[in-house]
């Protein structure tokens, strides 16, 4: 876990962009001592969005099996994982 103080956004802005690019990890940002902001790089933060999403979608199909409900085929599962994790920037 990286954390920096709020000045370091604006006096070394690039070197914390390329932190969080490096790392793909967020960088935590504080303002007198507290925690204050998180950033992160773009794709990092899209495939993080993206995985959330389909945690999401992922519990909805497990409360349908579990509730008896009818889902979909293996292969129709496989294509729209490929077009969840296809990154786009």
């Amino acid at each position: 876990m990286q954390i920096r103080p709020s000045a370091a956004i604006r006096q070394n802005y690039n070197e914390i962009a390329e932190l969080c690019r490096k790392t793909a990890e967020p960088v935590y940002l504080t303002k007198n001592g507290e925690g204050d902001l998180v950033v992160m790089d773009i794709v990092s933060f899209t495939r993080r969005e993206k995985m959330l999403k389909l945690r999401e979608e992922l519990l909805a199909v497990e409360e349908d099996r579990q509730a008896g409900r009818v889902g979909c085929s293996l292969d129709e599962l496989e294509n729209y994982l490929d077009d969840i994790l296809t990154i786009e920037v």
